[in-house]
């Protein structure tokens, strides 16, 4: 099985893209803050699933990652709703994307809690 074959992961991605869409209509002023900020978060959540799932030998650094992960989801979050607040998006775009977060943060808490379903050596502390 291959990372991009993790529900997490796909959820993820696709988040990830609707944000990359959605902020491209962002004000210039934000630039190099909120649109960087919620783009650079959105897709850390994905890069560190893949890297979790190739550290996956190791417990450990398994849901290490994936704890990085799931902070940086919950930063998504934070910048989606720095991005209502600032009426760059209507509050449907947020309430569908704040769902996203929080959909994908169940997938990488599932897998903390059950990384013998991803090839973890559960054993191995």
């Amino acid at each position: 099985m291959d990372f991009k074959e993790l529900l997490a992961y796909q959820k993820a991605f696709s988040l990830s893209m609707q944000i990359f869409q959605l902020s491209k209509r962002f004000p210039k002023e934000e630039t190099y803050s909120l649109t960087d900020q919620v783009r650079r978060s959105s897709r850390s959540v994905c890069a560190n699933i893949a890297e979790a799932y190739r550290k996956r030998i190791y417990v450990r650094h398994f849901i290490s990652k994936l704890t990085d992960s799931d902070g940086e989801n919950s930063e998504t979050a934070v910048w989606l709703d720095f991005a209502l607040a600032c009426d760059y998006i209507s509050a449907k775009q947020h309430e569908e994307m704040f769902d996203e977060t929080k959909e994908v943060g169940r997938l990488i808490n599932y897998m903390i809690q059950h990384p013998g379903k991803f090839g973890c050596n559960e054993k191995e502390s």
